[in-house]
C-alpha cells in the first residue's frame, strides 16, 4: 500500500509540474511582448518628419550635414523640406541655396510660393534676388502677388517691381503694427462707463424782496 501511495503521488507531482510548466511559458511570453512593444512604438514614432525631411533634402543634393543641421532646427520638418524641394524643381536656384531661406522663414510653403511665382513673372531675370527678396517680406505670398500683379500690366524692369512692392509691404506692416489694439473685457465683467453731466445754468440769487414802507399822506 505504502508504494503504491507513493507512486500515485510520484505522479501528481510530475503532473503539476508540467502543468506549472506550461502555465509559465505563456505568462513569459505576455511579459516579454509587454516589453519589447513599447520600444516598437517609440522606435516607430521617430520614423515621422525629421526622417522624411532628411530623406528628402538628401534627394535634391542638400549635404547631410546640411540636412541635419536644418530639419534638426526646424520647427516643421516637413514644411522646409518641401519648400527646398519646391523651390529646386520649379526655379533655377539649387536647393543648397533656398535651404537657408527656407530654414528662416515663418512660413515656409508660402515662401516657396512667392519665389516660385516671381520667378515665373520675371522670367528668372533676378533670381537670386528673388529668394532674397520673398525671405525678407514678412507676407510673402502678397509680395509675390504684388510683383506678378503689376508686372503684367506696367512695363518695368524686374527689379524696379521688386522694390516697389517690398516698399509697400513694409508700408502694409507698419500701418498694421502699430493700430491701436483692441480693448478686451474679461469674461463676468462689465465695462464701467464714465459719464459726464450736462452742464445747467448758473443759478443767479435772486435779491430778497425789501417791504416797503406805508407812504405818509
Amino acid at each position: 500500500m505504502s508504494m503504491s501511495k507513493k507512486v500515485v503521488s510520484t505522479g501528481k507531482n510530475k503532473q503539476g509540474t508540467s502543468t506549472s510548466k506550461i502555465l509559465t511559458l505563456p505568462v513569459l511570453a505576455i511579459a516579454g511582448w509587454l516589453i519589447i512593444l513599447p520600444n516598437v512604438a517609440v522606435a516607430a514614432s521617430y520614423s515621422n518628419d525629421y526622417s522624411v525631411c532628411a530623406g528628402r533634402l538628401l534627394k535634391v543634393g542638400v549635404t547631410a550635414e546640411a540636412a541635419s543641421e536644418g530639419c534638426a532646427a526646424a520647427l516643421r520638418p516637413r514644411d522646409l523640406a518641401a519648400c527646398v524641394v519646391k523651390i529646386d524643381k520649379e526655379t533655377q536656384i539649387a536647393a543648397t541655396d533656398a535651404l537657408s531661406s527656407c530654414g528662416k522663414a515663418r512660413r515656409p510653403e508660402e515662401l516657396a510660393t512667392c519665389v516660385v511665382g516671381v520667378s515665373l513673372s520675371t522670367k528668372e531675370e533676378a533670381n537670386p534676388a528673388v529668394l532674397d527678396y520673398c525671405g525678407r517680406s514678412l507676407l510673402p505670398v502678397r509680395f509675390g502677388q504684388c510683383v506678378v500683379g503689376l508686372r503684367s500690366q506696367i512695363d518695368f524692369p524686374a527689379t524696379q517691381a521688386l522694390d516697389t512692392c517690398i516698399s509697400a509691404d513694409d508700408s502694409v506692416v507698419g500701418a498694421s503694427s502699430s493700430s491701436t489694439p483692441a480693448t478686451i473685457i474679461p469674461a463676468g465683467s462689465s465695462p464701467s462707463i464714465e459719464t459726464t453731466p450736462f452742464p445747467t445754468q448758473p443759478v443767479v440769487p435772486t435779491q430778497p424782496v425789501v417791504p416797503t414802507q406805508p407812504g405818509t399822506n
